[in-house]
């Protein structure tokens, strides 16, 4: 029994290096993942998680007025509860992705669940490459083997719009137009009551500063390699 126990602790250690290297180097780091465009270019791509939603109209709405066109990383059960916003997306021209089966974090998904996941897709007859946000961002020691093995690229962001705060969208826009730049890919979501008045200020100031607003596709996302890692590093856990 002691010598069954050690190696069960061996085991739960050895997963848990394997789970922490994973969340430093592929959801802080993004190393290998697909991040932010070519900043000399005055492009920037507008992403939103988690829906769709009661809340898409509105953003569907705002970025008809401007002009823009985004991508909406979105979940099955959301795609199952709202078929006519997916089905309004993509008429007006926006592109869809993948946001996972489950919103949850893949540490909470064992491997065969995780499979399931990663392969998901609103539309996998689309132009390729299927893109696969990460929940969170998380990923497990498997996340970027599952991806490659079912032939997705993992897709992280550079900029956040914090619309999952407390904070006001003049507050929230600012912040986020401090920080973006030609090349950005903007984290937003679907369905906090404050990210279309957000989206609005935000286009709004992005077309100040002769920014164009494209889905990410057209941005195009590149691969986030050692020094635009330890960037995101440097950002994710501190200053």
């Amino acid at each position: 029994m002691p010598r069954l126990l050690r190696r069960l602790a061996v085991l739960l250690a050895a997963w848990g290096a394997a789970a922490l290297l994973a969340e430093v180097v592929g959801r802080a780091a993004g190393l290998g993942a697909l991040g932010g465009g070519d900043p000399t270019r005055r492009r920037v791509a507008l992403t939103f998680d988690d829906g769709p939603s009661e809340r898409t109209p509105q953003l569907l709405a705002v970025l008809a007025r401007h002009g823009a066109r985004a991508t909406f990383f979105v979940t099955a059960p959301a795609c199952a509860a709202f078929p006519q916003q997916l089905t309004a997306l993509e008429a007006a021209g926006h592109r869809l992705e993948a946001h996972g089966r489950w919103h949850r974090h893949a540490l909470l998904l064992p491997p065969w669940q995780e499979w399931a996941q990663v392969r998901w897709h609103p539309r996998p007859q689309q132009p390729v490459p299927l893109l696969y946000r990460p929940p969170y961002g998380g990923h497990s020691p498997l996340t970027r083997l599952l991806a490659w093995l079912s032939g997705r690229r993992v897709a992280l962001w550079d900029t956040e719009g914090r619309d999952w705060t407390r904070a006001e969208a003049s507050t929230l826009a600012q912040q986020t137009l401090a920080r973006a730049g030609g090349g950005s890919v903007v984290l937003l979501h679907d369905g906090p009551t404050v990210t279309p008045p957000l989206l609005d200020e935000l286009l709004a100031g992005l077309r100040e500063r002769g920014l164009e607003v494209v889905p990410l596709h057209e941005l195009p996302p590149r691969r986030i390699g050692w020094r635009e890692g330890l960037r995101r590093l440097k950002g994710s856990y501190g200053k």
